[in-house]
């Protein structure tokens, strides 16, 4: 999610608690503001009274937010996130577990169709407690201190993407586990869009994960499917036709699905494939075998 510039996102070093979560909320409320009339195409109103129509809504899901964050302080990112996918699903289905392994330097690599994938890829690798994620820089995900401290940012710039790389590398070297999105955007979820579209998708990956290999020959890369968390009757509403792109229609199904509890009614799936070694691989090596099982997946899930 995106935000105007200059909204806040903490009450200051000398706040109470009760005081830093209320303002923690507001924030979070005002970002969920402004990208939900980004979603239904009424972006033009954020400057106008008209906007606090919209708020209630927005308000709802920062309090679910700030509640997740809270979790995740007191119970760690899996366990806080399999609360939140409680809240957005009816479940989570989980295959493929046994390729996730219990320690030693770890990538796993996954689709992005958006929503609840995140949580409930936290949920699914509770085995990886120190599973740190690489993640776009976004004032929603700052808003949330928490989890936060799980993230490595990934700015746009050159300088600053190359030294999060760094930190990814010293992570793995210590041992520990890393969740990317090669994508670095949206894809389609398989299960409400097709196979078609997600394998498409597949072929925008980035390649640069494969450094991570020569950077740390150890690492093991297992790639990880998620599907069923876009509703499929959310994409269908009629006022979806109001946008006139696709991409457009997709955004406003989605804030819909934020906002009207009737779309929750999703089993999030995720599935793990198979391990593979980054020692003794080319990099190209590497990223073929990644994406020809990713395809299989995708394949899988449709059947």
């Amino acid at each position: 999610m995106s935000v105007r510039p200059g909204v806040a996102t903490g009450a200051g070093p000398g706040a109470s608690p009760r005081a830093a979560e209320a303002s923690r909320v507001d924030a979070l409320t005002e970002i969920n503001l402004a990208e939900l009339l980004d979603s239904v195409g009424l972006a033009r109103l954020q400057a106008t009274p008209l906007r606090h129509l919209f708020r209630p809504a927005a308000r709802r899901f920062a309090l679910t937010a700030a509640e997740f964050d809270a979790r995740v302080g007191l119970h760690g990112l899996s366990e806080g996130s399999e609360w939140l996918v409680r809240q957005m699903t009816t479940g989570l289905q989980v295959t493929g577990r046994a390729h996730v392994p219990p320690d030693g330097p770890l990538v796993v690599l996954s689709n992005h169709p958006g929503m609840t994938d995140t949580v409930a890829l936290f949920s699914a690798l509770a085995s990886r407690p120190d599973l740190r994620v690489m993640a776009l820089d976004r004032p929603f995900l700052r808003a949330l201190p928490h989890v936060a401290r799980q993230l490595i940012f990934l700015p746009e710039d050159a300088a600053g993407l190359a030294a999060a790389l760094r930190a990814g590398a010293r992570h793995l070297k210590n041992g520990g586990a890393l969740l990317t999105f090669p994508a670095g955007e949206i894809e389609p979820d398989p299960a409400t869009f097709g196979t078609a579209r997600a394998i498409d998708s597949l072929g925008r990956w980035t390649d640069s994960y494969a450094l991570f290999a020569r950077l740390v020959p150890r690492t093991v890369f297992v790639p990880a499917l998620v599907s069923g968390v876009i509703s499929p009757h959310a994409q269908r509403h009629p006022l979806t036709r109001l946008r006139r792109t696709q991409r457009d229609r997709e955004k406003m199904a989605a804030a819909l699905q934020i906002a009207l509890p009737g779309y929750r009614d999703l089993q999030a799936r995720v599935c793990f494939g198979a391990a593979q070694p980054g020692s003794a691989r080319s990099a190209r090596a590497l990223c073929d075998g990644i994406a020809a099982q990713m395809r299989r997946m995708v394949l899988a899930c449709a059947a």
